[in-house]
C-alpha cells in the first residue's frame, strides 16, 4: 500500500507547489539547435546542419548535433560555435535559452534556440524489480514515476524509508520519506533533479533470515517431510 493515509472517502486536493526549475549543471550534456530565416546562417551553429524555421529539433535532420550535445565544462560553460564561451551553469532551461538568444541575436535576426538536457538521468537501486540508471527525455520526473521506471517495489522494500541523495550547489543531499504517508507529495524532492539517487532499503531481519546458509534449505525440509507424511497416510490408509 501507497499513501494509506489518504481517507477513502475524501478526496485529496492540494495545490502543486514543488516543481523543480531544473538548473543547468556542471557535467550536462545539452542538445542546442538555433534556426532562422536564413539557411546560411542556420549552417553556422549546428555544425553545418541546416534546421529551416518550424523544424521540430528531435527530427533526424538534427540526429548528428542530437548525438554530440554541448558539455558544460567544470567552470559551467559551454563552447559555442561562433559566439564562443558562454556560462550556461546555474541557470534554468528557459534562462539559457534568453541568454543564448540574445548573444546570437548579435549574429543574425530573429533566430528561434531550443534547448534540452540530453542526460538528464535518475538511478533507482535497492529493493526494486530492475535497478539501473535512467535517461529520460522530461525534465519533469517524480520519484514515482522513477520506481515504476525500475518496476516497482519488491516484496522486501521498505516503503517507510526510502532515501534520495541529491547533489546541488556543490554540496550532497540526502534526505528520507516515507511512501505510506501523503506528506511526500508536499516534499521539494518528490520531483527529482538530474543525478538523483533513489536507494531503497530492504527489510533487514527478512533478507538476513533469506540469506542464512541452513535457512536455504528448509523449503526443501519441509517439501520432503510433506511427501513423507503423505506416504506414511497413504499406507495406513491401504
Amino acid at each position: 500500500m501507497y499513501f494509506d493515509d489518504l481517507a477513502t472517502k475524501y478526496d485529496y486536493k492540494a495545490p502543486i507547489q514543488n516543481i523543480p526549475s531544473i538548473q543547468i549543471k556542471t557535467g550536462d550534456l545539452l542538445d542546442i539547435t538555433v534556426s532562422s530565416v536564413n539557411p546560411e546562417s542556420n549552417a553556422l551553429f549546428n555544425n553545418g546542419i541546416i534546421v529551416p524555421p518550424g523544424t521540430p529539433y528531435n527530427t533526424t535532420a538534427v540526429t548528428p548535433q542530437l548525438t554530440k550535445g554541448y558539455l558544460v565544462d567544470r567552470d559551467g560553460f559551454i563552447n559555442f560555435p561562433v559566439v564562443g564561451k558562454v556560462e550556461l551553469a546555474g541557470l534554468t532551461r528557459e534562462q539559457a535559452i534568453d541568454k543564448l538568444t540574445s548573444q546570437i541575436r548579435l549574429v543574425i535576426k530573429t533566430p528561434i534556440v531550443n534547448l534540452r538536457f540530453l542526460n538528464f538521468r535518475v538511478t533507482v537501486i535497492g529493493e526494486v524489480k530492475n535497478p539501473s540508471t535512467f535517461t529520460v527525455e522530461t525534465e519533469k520526473l517524480n520519484v514515482l514515476e522513477a520506481l515504476g521506471l525500475a518496476g516497482d517495489l519488491t516484496e522486501y522494500a521498505r516503503r517507510d524509508n526510502v532515501l534520495i541523495i541529491r547533489e546541488t550547489n556543490g554540496e550532497r543531499l540526502a534526505t528520507r520519506f516515507d511512501l505510506n504517508s501523503k506528506d511526500i507529495l508536499d516534499s521539494p524532492f518528490y520531483y527529482l533533479q538530474q543525478n538523483d539517487i533513489v536507494y531503497v532499503e530492504p527489510y533487514s531481519h527478512i533478507k538476513i533470515a533469506q540469506s542464512e546458509p541452513g535457512n536455504r534449505y528448509i523449503p526443501i525440509w519441509a517439501a520432503a517431510i510433506s511427501a513423507f507424511a503423505f506416504s506414511l497416510i497413504t499406507f495406513f490408509n491401504r
